[in-house]
């Protein structure tokens, strides 16, 4: 007999070989119809995989996470079973479950697929997963796996077999449809009951521009067929609020082929919007210490090759710049950190001085593949709102903690309410893909534990998810559709100090290694607006957006009335723009709600002789008529609610 204890605590006894299944049948039949797969001793297995030993157990349904990524994770095999059945000879790479989703590529030879195929392989779909196939796993050698493969004449999983040692290797099988696969899966198919083809895309194999382009097939499954309909108007609602759209909509950035691919243009509105984001953040750094630099936008190969960033990025960055000297070569900047140390470094500290808190508005470049470019999320010219604080090691959990009330600050005045902090710690069974003493590691880890429990943050501590220099926090937030985003990320360091070979001199008249903490509330400032525009869908918080109010006469001849008030708000530090057009009121207000001003303000002969304003609030209509000055403490009082440094 084994033990089996449950996450409540509870302890049950079931025969050796049983599975989670089977405890789930023994819980209640209701219960194992929504199994999908467990966690038996922290690893996420089949529900029906054998439990051998006494062991930890939880179920997983669709409820989890990891209950989710099984069904999507199995949905790509029952997605390549009905492929193989309507494109006979179709290979296949890789398909693993994404956020919302999953994917597959495969290579249909010259064959292709598009949207007006999707429905046809749907339906293949659901009937193969009506069939009830069970997922059976079965342990291969290297040598039966290469034997299967080669006779399917699949170089993609040959591809793949040459990484993995003999011993480790399953096989997955459903149906008529074998994958090389280490799982885990659903018990059978017949609990996949809602299926969408979303899109298709190339993706070249490994993510290699040098290997073939295959085709990219994204889904999407679900257990009911309500949760599909809910989640296709999350779609609508989603493209609706694509910032590649309102981007265009509301004048704030473009793209040209001339300039290059991924490299953005701001316009005017949007550089607005943009400087203002960065003064609100100067102006808060400014108020906790910060100090202001500015770094180039080049730097020698050596300074790269010292910080190790050569070593990882330089075969995927944008080629060198040669100078005339021989050998001597330049990068475009990737990151800021080096330049950072390099400052640090240009005169002695003492533990005095620290923590030296040194902030850039850095613009760096990154050789991102033309398939992998979407708007501003993913570009190759990016400007980071980098921080490095080099403090001594007893100050780490203090810094933390206003690196922390620094990015609340910022949710709170773009209203990002909904948001979890993830601690990601090193993997206690594998200390030697880390670098620095268990002690520093404790003392760092514990730091950001100490700190996010100060603040009461909502949090989730993922082992092993460290960077291999220090421990760090990222905050997840969900925008207004429910979508996951990091934003926000703060993180230790001990490597770039002893590569850059950092030091201040202690107390004790010896030379010590600073402690260095990378931050970034915004992370980029393209990618960070692009997630604004979509979570508020345009309507930026009114201290933000480019336009505060819009003053619309009824006709020209109140428009020196119009263009008075406007001057007069100027003073009391609102923007106001005058739209002077020959038009109709009526489509003077339908034309600021699609431009999404937050404030309309009709005036007329009333409003003249009166000194007022009638106020119209975008997408909450009349709020009747104000003093000037009224108007102006309503615009300012709902800045204050929010802005606070």
């Amino acid at each position: 007999m084994i033990h089996i204890t449950l996450p409540d605590g509870a302890v049950k006894q079931f025969e050796a070989g049983s599975s989670a299944m089977d405890v789930a049948k023994s819980i209640s039949e209701g219960l194992a119809r929504n199994v999908l797969s467990a966690i038996v001793n922290g690893e996420v297995v089949d529900a029906n995989r054998p439990i051998n030993t006494d062991a930890t157990l939880q179920l997983l349904t669709w409820n989890d996470a990891e209950g989710k990524r099984t069904l999507w994770h199995s949905s790509a095999h029952l997605l390549a079973e009905a492929l193989e059945e309507l494109y006979p000879g179709v290979k296949f790479g890789i398909g693993p479950p994404i956020e919302n989703g999953f994917y597959y590529d495969v290579d249909l030879g010259e064959r292709t697929i598009s949207s007006d195929d999707f429905t046809n392989i749907e339906n293949k779909m659901k009937e193969l997963a009506k069939k009830k196939s069970q997922f059976i796993r079965e342990e291969v050698s290297k040598e039966d796996a290469i034997a299967f493969f080669t006779e399917k004449g699949d170089e993609y999983k040959l591809d793949l077999l040459k990484d993995l040692a003999d011993g480790t290797i399953t096989f997955y099988k459903q149906g008529n449809f074998t994958d090389l696969c280490r799982g885990p899966h659903i018990p059978d198919t017949e609990r996949i009951k809602a299926i969408k083809l979303l899109n298709v895309a190339g993706a070249y194999w490994k993510g290699n521009e040098k290997n073939k382009q295959l085709t990219r097939i994204y889904a999407i499954t679900f257990p009911k067929q309500t949760e599909l309909d809910d989640y296709l108007k999350l779609l609508e609602e989603a493209k609706k609020r694509d910032h590649r759209k309102l981007g265009k909509e509301l004048e704030l950035f473009t793209f040209s082929e001339k300039v290059g691919q991924g490299l953005p243009l701001w316009l005017p509105k949007g550089t607005a919007l943009r400087e203002r984001l960065v003064d609100y953040l100067k102006r808060a750094q400014a108020a906790t210490g910060y100090l202001q630099v500015i770094t180039p936008h080049i730097a020698h190969k050596d300074l790269y090759v010292t910080s190790g960033h050569y070593d990882k990025y330089g075969a995927d960055s944008f080629q060198p710049i040669k100078t005339p000297a021989e050998g001597e070569e330049f990068f475009l900047k990737p990151m800021n950190c080096p330049h950072h140390c390099e400052i640090y470094k240009h005169k002695p500290h003492s533990y005095k001085d620290l923590p030296i808190r040194l902030a850039e508005f850095g613009t760096v470049y990154r050789y991102e593949q033309s398939g992998e470019l979407h708007g501003l999320t993913r570009v190759r010219g990016f400007t980071q709102d980098d921080a490095h604080i080099f403090c001594r090691p007893d100050q780490v959990k203090e810094e933390f903690v206003k690196v922390i009330d620094l990015v609340l600050m910022i949710f709170k005045a773009l209203d990002f309410t909904d948001y979890t902090a993830q601690i990601s710690l090193r993997d206690p069974e594998n200390k030697t893909k880390y670098i620095g003493s268990d002690e520093n590691w404790e003392k760092a880890e514990n730091s950001i534990i100490e700190a996010a429990q100060e603040r009461n943050l909502n949090t989730v501590v993922e082992l092993g998810e460290a960077a291999f220099y220090g421990p760090k926090l990222d905050f997840m937030v969900r925008d207004a559709i429910g979508r996951k985003w990091q934003l926000g990320t703060i993180q230790v360091d001990y490597n770039l100090p002893e590569r850059f070979e950092l030091e201040y001199m202690g107390a004790d008249n010896q030379k010590h290694r600073p402690v260095m903490i990378h931050r970034a509330p915004f992370g980029s400032l393209e990618r960070f607006v692009a997630v604004l525009i979509e979570h508020c869908a345009g309507n930026f918080p009114l201290w933000l957006t480019p336009e505060q109010a819009i003053i619309l006469p009824i006709s020209e001849k109140y428009n020196d009335y119009a263009i008075k008030v406007a001057q007069i708000l100027k003073k009391y530090d609102i923007r106001a723009a005058v739209d002077e057009r020959d038009e109709r009121a009526g489509k003077k207000i339908r034309d600021a709600e699609i431009s999404k001003v937050p404030f309309m303000l009709v005036v007329g002969e009333k409003e003249e002789q009166s000194n007022t304003i009638a106020v119209r609030k975008h997408s909450q209509g009349d709020m009747g008529s104000l003093s000037l000055e009224a108007f102006a403490k309503l615009v300012n009082d709902e800045i204050d609610s929010l802005i606070t440094i």
